[in-house]
């Protein structure tokens, strides 16, 4: 009976573990619906042989060993999602982007994410993080998150992946320099010091946006600012760039009301353009709005709203009384 019960509340624990599984997934795919469908399949795997588990590590290691051997699994066709800029140079922004690009090819956004605690653990959510990560081997990318994110030693994660401390140090070592090489110009990591400046640079920024002021927009973008528009390839850098596309190819968007939400840890906003009838507003953009220090440094706008919006709760529509604001 002990036994039976013991393996009862292993049970009960391992769905406390689904949350922090599924950011783990998120990290190691780029993928948030990937991610949900990988937590589903560790749980299973894991409900099926609980009465295997004899306490030689925590549970947590041991759901964890599941969930990294399920990811792998998913990641050994190859396939690497990216942001725009992973794959090409910046263009002008007077012109149309090209037709768009396979959702598959994109890392997607992930809903939630305080803003206050994500800049307490650093910056293991953002997008340029999790964009940074696919680059690594899949193998050298569970062990980054599972020591550098997560917290686990090195001989957990060697008994993780059935191989010495040694070895795993060794592809953390590698991991780390890989990384360091793709982010150098990322800029620091946020302070969580710096939490209030960016709320209220968000506020601002959907206040601007919604009267599309450029000149208030531009003061508040960093010289060196990136807008990228997934599943088109196109990014532009730079603020003259950006205006150009928000004052040309992107002219429609001015009258558009911003309803905030968080993704990856970062202030965001459901876009929403005037209709053509002018009644009220219809879906168009996620827009995941990022910074380096008092500045907005990335903007990424996602365009798939019919997925997104549904997945960070924003509504369908808005009526002609819409107001745009940041979360407080």
């Amino acid at each position: 009976m002990g036994d039976i019960g013991a393996a009862g509340a292993a049970v009960e624990g391992l769905e406390e573990y689904r949350g922090e599984l599924t950011r783990y997934c998120y990290r190691m795919s780029g993928s948030y619906a990937e991610a949900e469908d990988a937590v589903q399949e560790t749980l299973v795997r894991a409900w099926r042989s609980i009465d295997r588990f004899e306490g030689r590590s925590s549970l947590r290691s041991w759901v964890y060993r599941i969930a990294t051997n399920v990811c792998l699994d998913a990641l050994a066709s190859g396939k690497r999602r990216a942001l725009p800029m992973d794959l090409s140079g910046p263009s002008a922004g007077s012109t149309q982007p090209a037709p768009p690009e396979d959702a598959t090819l994109w890392v997607e956004p992930c809903p939630g994410g305080d803003p206050e605690a994500a800049a307490a653990t650093g910056e293991s959510v953002r997008l340029a993080f999790v964009a940074a990560l696919q680059h690594l081997p899949p193998r050298q990318r569970a062990t980054l998150i599972l020591r550098d994110v997560l917290g686990f030693s090195a001989r957990e994660v060697a008994d993780l992946h059935g191989s010495t401390v040694a070895s795993a140090n060794s592809a953390l070592q590698r991991a780390r320099a890989t990384l360091a090489d793709r982010r150098g110009n990322d800029g620091p990591a946020v302070r969580p010091s710096e939490d209030s400046v960016h709320r209220v640079l968000a506020e601002r920024y959907a206040s601007a946006f919604s009267r599309y002021d450029m000149e208030e927009l531009n003061m508040l973008l960093h010289v060196d600012a990136t807008l990228c528009l997934p599943p088109y390839s196109k990014w532009m850098r730079g603020v003259p760039e950006i205006q150009a596309w928000l004052t040309g190819p992107a002219i429609g968007c001015r009258g558009s009301r911003l309803v905030p939400t968080a993704a990856n840890g970062s202030p965001a906003f459901g876009q929403y353009r005037p209709h053509p009838d002018g009644t009220g507003y219809v879906p168009w953009a996620l827009q995941v709005v990022e910074f380096s220090g008092d500045r907005i440094s990335a903007i990424t706008a996602f365009r798939d709203t019919e997925r997104l919006f549904p997945l960070f709760g924003l509504p369908g529509l808005l009526g002609e009384d819409a107001r745009c604001g940041a979360r407080g």
